[in-house]
């Protein structure tokens, strides 16, 4: 967390706030991508570690995205943050748009408000949809999140047979990194205008951290880029809501950073948010999420300790050359460095493009962009 980095609105505190009512699901069949569910109520039971571990690595190989429930994290607790994300959107702009709470793209900073209408898309005159506000004033709800996160790491580094605080050790919640929470309202557009933009909401792309949890809200648009089928464009399946009896189901992915440490054997899926369904067009698309990143001085390169990766031959014992889709060298990038080069790149410009197949590199950090 950076604790320098708040927004104060008090205003949207108080516990009088109207309640934020979860959309219907939507009626429409639609292509659902087959989601696998991590049920962390297990994690310290004999054996649960090993056998959510094996869980989380064919979840993460078969689509990338997974859903994670048992958390510890109410529904109560979720539906406060969610009403707290309404007040916020429903403020006045002139309160949300102040220049001090207002993200600084221009230095690869995240922390902040993100206006509606900011950009262009695709050089085209429409306008993106969604809108963004930070605050780190809900802490006791971000270390829960974190918490989790924490475990789900702990997974990953069971999976590449690394000590157990491999991961944890780079992500403390004490430690200044670029984590954060973050509400976004997606605005719908008019069907005409859409369709200019192929009906994008949020462009393809991976995320630039470690891990994404965002809370289930029922609204579909999110979509994951699997293998190709023949009842859809390239493989774009929608990722389902999570139902869980006992609290607030989480759906999670990888990011950058873990595919880097694992020289892609855990990877960064391609993701995307597209125009509801003809059902789910009557109100914002309000999401809730925990952008899990690096600590700023942690080191991003391949685990060359990692036996799995030395036998797999991704790595070398002496070096740490990395294989698959992200190539990397010997060049050291911190946490900071790669995410705030990211954020700058994808965000400091007037115009979301299509930048299919253009190179984004940090140091030996390299990804091919899919973001169109």
């Amino acid at each position: 967390m950076a604790p320098e980095q708040t927004l104060r609105t008090e205003e949207i505190s108080k516990p009088e706030l109207p309640k934020w009512q979860r959309p219907e699901k939507t009626k429409h069949d639609l292509p659902w991508a087959d989601i696998q569910t991590i049920d962390l109520s297990t994690f310290d039971e004999p054996g649960g570690k090993e056998k959510l571990a094996d869980e989380l690595r064919d979840a993460i190989h078969n689509t990338g995205f997974f859903s994670v429930v048992g958390t510890g994290i109410s529904r109560e607790e979720v539906q406060r943050q969610y009403d707290i994300a309404q007040a916020f959107f429903q403020l006045p702009h002139e309160e949300k748009a102040k220049p001090e709470y207002k993200c600084d793209f221009a230095n690869g900073n995240y922390f902040g408000y993100r206006e509606i209408y900011e950009a262009t898309i695709r050089g085209t005159e429409i306008r993106n949809n969604v809108e963004h506000p930070f605050q780190d004033e809900i802490e006791a709800f971000s270390r829960k999140a974190l918490d989790v996160a924490l475990k789900i790491l702990e997974l990953c580094a069971l999976i590449l047979e690394l000590p157990p605080t491999f991961f944890a050790a780079q992500h403390r919640y004490a430690s200044p990194s670029d984590d954060h929470l973050r509400y976004m309202s997606y605005r719908p557009r008019p069907a005409a205008d859409d369709a200019r933009v192929a009906n994008t909401w949020a462009r393809a792309h991976t995320d630039f951290g470690t891990l994404t949890l965002l809370w289930s809200q029922n609204v579909a648009g999110l979509q994951i880029k699997t293998a190709r089928h023949d009842d859809e464009e390239e493989g774009w399946r929608y990722v389902p809501p999570v139902d869980d009896d006992d609290d607030a189901g989480i759906v999670c992915n990888v990011g950058d950073a873990l595919d880097f440490w694992s020289a892609s054997y855990l990877r960064s899926t391609t993701h995307r948010v597209v125009r509801p369904p003809p059902d789910q067009l009557d109100a914002n698309r309000v999401g809730l999420f925990y952008f899990v990143r690096p600590g700023d001085d942690a080191e991003i390169k391949p685990a060359a300790a990692s036996p799995l990766l030395q036998r797999l031959g991704l790595v070398t014992c002496g070096g740490e050359e990395g294989k698959g889709g992200l190539e990397m060298g010997e060049e050291t990038v911190t946490g900071k460095m790669y995410v705030r080069e990211r954020v700058k790149d994808y965000h400091g410009h007037g115009d979301y493009a299509d930048r299919t197949g253009q190179v984004f590199q940090v140091g030996n950090l390299k990804i091919v962009d899919e973001a169109r």
